[in-house]
């Protein structure tokens, strides 16, 4: 549900090997409200089509974090050869709260294991205001000197409506495992160590599921979105990538 606005301007570092597009997925962020019966990560993965026969791309890297991995590599399994490469990001095949929760206890104890619990079940707004003072605070390893104005501006064109509607709805059958052998593309796999909302157990089984397609890059003291606790290595990772596959 959240803008782009936390990518700025770290990924602007990787302008001297691709021209740098950011995207808010329909309903979320800047981009319009629109159905929400559109929105579907089917209709996510085939709109990175759409919007590149808009802009006249051919064979894009197409980079997601989080839920948008998820859609990167839907993408890349509903539309085999498409990109040039696909870098996916503190990821995860498959809906696995039980994992999540079981990391935010390690990292926070009871009480952000239990906010982590009532949220995933009930994103109602008392649960999520428990999980983003509990658990959020956990995302990552590094606190940036300005996460709190970052944060502010991410809120600001936040969509919580479709987040409620992922969360009640499709969040609980998402499983990319019988798909995930269509993807053709080659694939960078970002993980961090004490990422606890797409535990590292989550890329490993894609990393698994797509077997010499993938290349899996796990960062020790990293938590979620390798680039926000890892900066130096992860954009060394993805310039690599993109340099090595081009």
């Amino acid at each position: 549900g959240f803008d782009h606005t936390s990518f700025k301007p770290d990924f602007g570092a990787l302008a001297d090997v691709a021209q740098i597009v950011y995207v808010d997925q329909r309903g979320q962020g800047r981009s319009d409200r629109c159905d929400p019966d559109t929105w579907t990560l089917a209709q996510w993965a085939d709109d990175v089509v759409a919007l590149c026969e808009a802009l006249e791309i051919e064979q894009p890297y197409v980079y997601g974090v989080s839920f948008g991995s998820m859609v990167a590599l839907a993408y890349g399994a509903r539309h085999p050869g498409h990109a040039r490469g696909i870098i996916a990001d503190s990821t995860a095949a498959y809906t696995n709260t039980e994992a999540v929760v079981a990391q935010f206890g390690r990292l926070g104890g009871p009480a952000a294991a239990e906010a982590a619990s009532s949220f995933w079940a009930d994103p109602s707004p008392g649960n999520m205001g428990s999980y983003f003072s509990t658990c959020m605070p956990l995302y990552n390893q590094r606190i940036l000197s300005d996460a709190t104005d970052i944060t502010a501006r991410s809120l600001e064109r936040a969509n919580f409506e479709l987040f409620q509607h992922w969360v009640t709805g499709e969040h609980h059958t998402f499983d990319l495992r019988p798909v995930l052998g269509y993807i053709t593309s080659p694939t960078l796999i970002l993980a961090g160590d004490q990422d606890p909302i797409t535990p590292i157990a989550g890329a490993r089984a894609v990393a698994e599921a797509l077997g010499d397609r993938a290349n899996l890059m796990t960062f020790d003291d990293c938590g979620h979105g390798a680039w926000r606790d890892q900066p130096d290595a992860a954009m060394a990772a993805i310039r690599n990538f993109i340099r090595r596959t081009a």
